[in-house]
């Protein structure tokens, strides 16, 4: 897979701006803009009318969205804090003369918070099953709950966190390939990578009840939850809420840090109103905002990786719990043979 640095990915958006037809007329002024911007800043819209032709309005719009219509300059300032982060495609729509062109140009939208680095401590350290190939962690209920991955391989486990043993354990049908799992109302959610379907379980017997379609044509990577939607990644940078019901799409965000976007989201945790996603090919966890996909803070693990036993098929880290008894947390990684107990330091 293509390898992204967190935090340091060069943003390569160019402005660019045409019109339709009839050419030539009108274009957006790209005097001035600039290729990346951040919400506290605001841009003008203007139209370039090089052959003086009069105007009857300019409607702007981002994304498709609206912004506003301009009348007097055929100027419109558009406050950047009410746009989404992400690459932001604006087009103007000229009317004159009983016709109308539409001109577009683009920038790209990151967060205007510099993420902290967070520090941490190792409260315990626990045997993990060497073999499992880690895609979803979570507490329920007090018990620890993991999702594995591979096919031929895939299962779903309840476990002793304390001794590794493994208490429960089913395996998927040869053709999925598990991935991340998280609760709502007392059902248990496990997704598949390609095969575009997740599971319902009962988490007592492990049963599948039902058996739902993506609500588009991506892939399945991370899961969770808060107390209102099922949260997803597709290893993009960007991050779906579905209706825990119908397992549709609600609303999504983009992850942005200050200087980029973060891609290749991976295993997901709500911790405390935020969700918290391991970033695939990194040992590093992402802290984000769930209401705007800000990159608040960064948890560096990579020193975690020298404790473990190294052999052939070790592979990153992957896998958050939080377990709200300790007000711990609990991280590993595919075929790690530790899991570790960490606590944030103030």
């Amino acid at each position: 897979m293509k390898k992204y640095k967190i935090l340091t990915i060069t943003i390569l958006t160019a402005i660019s701006w045409h019109c339709s037809e009839p050419k030539d007329l009108f274009n957006i002024d790209s005097t001035g803009l600039k290729q990346v911007y951040k919400p506290n800043e605001s841009i003008q819209l203007k139209i370039e009318n090089k052959k003086e032709i009069a105007i009857d309005s300019v409607v702007y719009f981002a994304n498709e969205v609206k912004l506003g219509t301009a009348k007097k300059n055929n100027s419109l300032t558009i406050k950047l804090n009410q746009l989404l982060f992400g690459t932001q495609d604006i087009k103007a729509l000229v009317y004159y003369e009983g016709k109308n062109a539409s001109c577009i140009t683009s920038f790209e939208l990151v967060s205007n918070i510099t993420p902290k680095m967070l520090a941490f401590t190792i409260v315990n350290t626990y045997n993990h099953d060497i073999e499992a190939y880690t895609q979803g962690l979570e507490f329920h209920n007090g018990i620890l709950y993991e999702g594995t991955g591979q096919r031929g391989e895939s299962s779903l486990r309840k476990t002793d966190y304390k001794t590794g043993t493994i208490t429960k354990k089913i395996g998927l049908d040869p053709q999925y390939f598990g991935e991340g799992i998280t609760f709502f109302n007392n059902k248990l959610y496990q997704l598949t990578w390609q095969e575009k379907v997740g599971f319902i379980y009962n988490p007592d017997t492990f049963e599948k009840e039902k058996t739902f379609d993506y609500f588009k044509d991506i892939e399945g990577w991370g899961l969770t939850h808060n107390d209102k939607y099922l949260i997803m990644s597709d290893g993009s940078n960007t991050i779906y809420f579905l209706d825990p019901n119908t397992q549709k799409l609600v609303k999504s965000i983009q992850v942005y840090t200050d200087t980029s976007k973060i891609e290749q989201l991976n295993e997901l945790e709500w911790i405390d109103g935020k969700i918290w996603a391991n970033v695939y090919q990194k040992d590093a966890i992402a802290i984000i905002n769930p209401e705007n996909g800000a990159v608040e803070a960064v948890l560096n693990l990579a020193e975690l990786k020298s404790k473990i036993k190294q052999h052939p098929e070790v592979d990153v880290l992957n896998g958050i719990a939080y377990n709200p008894k300790t007000k711990t947390i609990f991280v590993t990684g595919k075929n790690w043979d530790k899991m570790f107990e960490i606590k944030i330091n103030p």
